[in-house]
């Protein structure tokens, strides 16, 4: 009996140490750096990038590969550290300030936008729910609000006086207004402003010490400048709902350790616990994406084709049926989170997967296509899973 548990206990240890060795391949630096450059490092000649940031997360363990310049001619170079526009990556910010504030008790995403703006009572987006607004599920918002609205005041009129193709909870077409008007809500429903809550309610509570909605003088350096089509440099423009919709300015370093927050929210305290799961719910099926609030869901493993569907132009661009899932729902099983994201000059990609703790983020200063930046990062994460 003695051998016999001896025996046993060998193999048990045999088979743990091949576990771990399996696991430390799959998140060596020399793994990850193959992986990468594998994937990202052919973008940069191919679509004329001048500097890329890639950051991965495996396990609990970072890793990080740049490459070229946060600024032509001969500026610095890129860094875990150098500042991005993250573009729409940002409403993933701006959902977990909502579900945030939902935690609190400070709103409730059942209400209707007159519960925090009563300039909207009576009006046709005032049908919809704040869970409608975050979920691009409100009938119809456009991409983006028409020239002519400069201000609050055009905002509102604008708001007032919207026709909706849809009846709320009909059809999903993706929305800087939509998402806009929830950040917008949160921050009346909060009494503050809305930079001011995403920096102490979101940003320094997950510790991301370099991601701001408006970069401060002391980290002006690190910004990097991002290049338009016609590689001009430029920045961002303000305009409304910029903040809320794609106004987040962040690092490699900090973006990763967002997703990291993604995968194991269980080490916040409970509301922000609740918030960031609040983010994770979903919300309505869209063909073979599942819409929460901020990020995009798929059941995990997911195929290139279909993850390429799910950011496809025509995701982004035009209205597509939506089947409501109520009540929502956190996955029943592994799961993907994904968001891209885009200025004039810049472009980012963030994924993760919570049940394989792995997560990848790409920041740029090139807007290059968002079909390029999918099929690396899941060439990245399909590489990754083969060494475990």
């Amino acid at each position: 009996m003695a051998a016999l548990l001896r025996a046993v206990g060998a193999v048990l240890v045999a088979a743990i140490a091949l576990v771990s060795t399996a696991s430390q391949a799959a998140g060596s630096p020399d793994a990850v750096q193959a992986a990468v450059d594998r994937a990202f490092r052919p973008l940069l000649e191919q679509y004329d990038v001048p500097g890329m940031a890639v950051a991965v997360t495996v396990d609990g363990r970072r890793y990080f590969v740049d490459y070229g310049l946060a600024a032509n001619p001969g500026g610095p170079a890129v860094s875990r550290h150098t500042l991005f526009e993250i573009g729409s990556v940002s409403k993933a910010f701006t959902a977990t300030l909502a579900s945030y504030a939902q935690a609190t008790g400070a709103l409730s995403l059942d209400a209707h936008p007159s519960a925090y703006l009563p300039e909207l009572r009576g009006s046709a987006v005032d049908a919809a729910t704040l869970r409608d607004l975050g979920t691009y599920t409100a009938g119809g918002l456009p991409l983006q609000f028409p020239d002519t609205v400069t201000d609050d005041a055009g905002m509102l009129a604008y708001f007032r006086e919207w026709s909706p193709t849809a009846a709320p909870g009909e059809i999903r077409r993706y929305s800087n207004p939509s998402i806009g008007l929830l950040g917008h809500l949160t921050s009346r429903a909060m009494r503050g402003d809305f930079a001011d809550l995403m920096q102490a309610q979101v940003f320094s509570r997950l510790g991301l010490s370099s991601t701001y909605i408006h970069v401060p003088d002391s980290a002006m350096d690190r910004y990097a400048w991002g290049y338009d089509k016609a590689n001009e440099p430029t920045r961002v423009s303000p305009g409304v709902f910029d903040a809320e919709a794609y106004g987040v300015k962040t690092s490699a370093a900090d973006l990763i350790g967002f997703i990291e927050a993604n995968i194991a929210p269980h080490r916040f305290d409970q509301s922000l616990q609740r918030a960031i799961e609040g983010t994770h719910v979903g919300y309505s099926r869209v063909g073979d994406m599942v819409q929460g609030l901020g990020w995009e869901r798929y059941p995990y493993p997911v195929s290139l084709e279909v993850l390429l569907a799910g950011n496809s132009s025509t995701m982004a661009m035009e209205p597509q049926p939506a089947l409501p899932i109520v009540p929502g729902r956190l996955p029943d099983g592994p799961a993907l989170f994904n968001k891209t994201g885009s200025t004039d000059g810049f472009g980012s990609y963030a994924l993760f997967v919570p049940d394989r703790q792995i997560g990848i983020v790409m920041l740029a200063n090139k807007n290059f296509p968002i079909p390029a930046r999918v099929t690396a990062a899941h060439a990245v994460l399909q590489e990754l899973e083969a060494r475990r």
